[in-house]
């Protein structure tokens, strides 16, 4: 991984073997972002995404593995109890060009991922929401 920031915006150039939310929350822990939209493209050949079931408030969680392109990722960080979060939702397509997608849960570089997080001035903490089982966003 390599990145660099231009004021308020980090580029990450991810590599092979590396794992998207890893790398994400080593880049905005080491910049001290607190509140940022996060925007990727790559390429992937072991994810894993969900979707909620609302009524046990769980994630059923989907694994994949073969070659895919990340046609989208995208998500937020911010802060749960002031420590770091995050929430990305990725859609991969495969070499027929059917996609998958869902929230990320992992998902490990193939080739390169390219990230653009955009950090936002303020800070947005999370709290449980008892209805959903979701962490969702607390304003003071």
């Amino acid at each position: 991984m390599e990145y660099r920031r231009f004021s308020d915006t980090i580029v990450v150039r991810m590599d092979r073997g590396e794992e998207v939310l890893a790398v994400l929350k080593a880049v905005c822990v080491d910049e001290n972002v607190k509140l940022a939209s996060v925007t990727g493209i790559g390429a992937t050949d072991d994810f894993t995404v969900g979707v909620l079931d609302v009524g046990s408030k769980k994630y059923i969680a989907n694994d994949f593995k073969g070659y895919h392109e990340i046609v989208s990722l995208v998500g937020n960080v911010n802060t749960k109890d002031g420590e770091y979060y995050s929430h990305l939702h990725m859609c991969a397509a495969n070499e027929k060009g059917v996609a998958v997608g869902g929230h990320l849960n992992r998902a490990v570089i193939s080739a390169t991922c390219e990230l653009v997080i955009k950090v936002i001035d303020g800070s947005v903490d999370r709290k449980v929401d008892e209805v959903t089982g979701l962490n969702i966003f607390k304003f003071n």
